[in-house]
């Protein structure tokens, strides 16, 4: 079963304005993903980067639906945290914000496909030697062919 690592920015998608075109595809790419999740073909990788970022999202009701999807569906390993947050530093002094530079790490750490909506974090992605398939969700369907 691939393992999966959906940044914040991507598990926020469907409750975005979904008037933009890009916005409306990249949602229909999140829910096939999590749907692929909810029928044990993707494992969903969590991290505790997701619940900070999760718990200071002001909107009540987008704060409960996610962090309810990560209890019923987050999966977390064991963790090394000093290798983690070693890696997290190295890609910080990269010029990572912190909290993409975790992300990042963690989803290193599980050995997971790191999916984002983020354009520019994925071209610095891109650009750096990260170990793992960086990549926005819209792509990750056309290469699973999910439908």
């Amino acid at each position: 079963m691939n393992k999966i690592y959906l940044d914040v920015c991507s598990l926020c998608r469907p409750f975005d304005n979904q008037d933009y075109a890009r916005i409306s595809l990249e949602t229909d790419a999140v829910n096939l993903i999590l749907t692929g999740v909810r029928a044990n073909k993707y494992q969903l990788m969590k991290s505790p980067v997701h619940l900070k970022e999760i718990t200071a999202i002001a909107d009540e009701f987008e704060k409960k639906e996610l962090l309810r999807l990560l209890e019923d569906y987050g999966n977390e390993s064991r963790m090394e945290f000093s290798a983690i947050k070693e890696r997290t530093e190295e890609l910080i002094f990269k010029r990572f914000s912190i909290a993409d530079a975790a992300h990042i790490a963690f989803s290193e750490y599980y050995g997971s496909i790191f999916i984002s909506c983020d354009d520019k974090l994925l071209g610095k992605c891109g650009r750096s030697d990260i170990k793992i398939l960086c990549i926005n969700p819209v792509t990750f369907c056309e290469m699973e062919n999910l439908k």
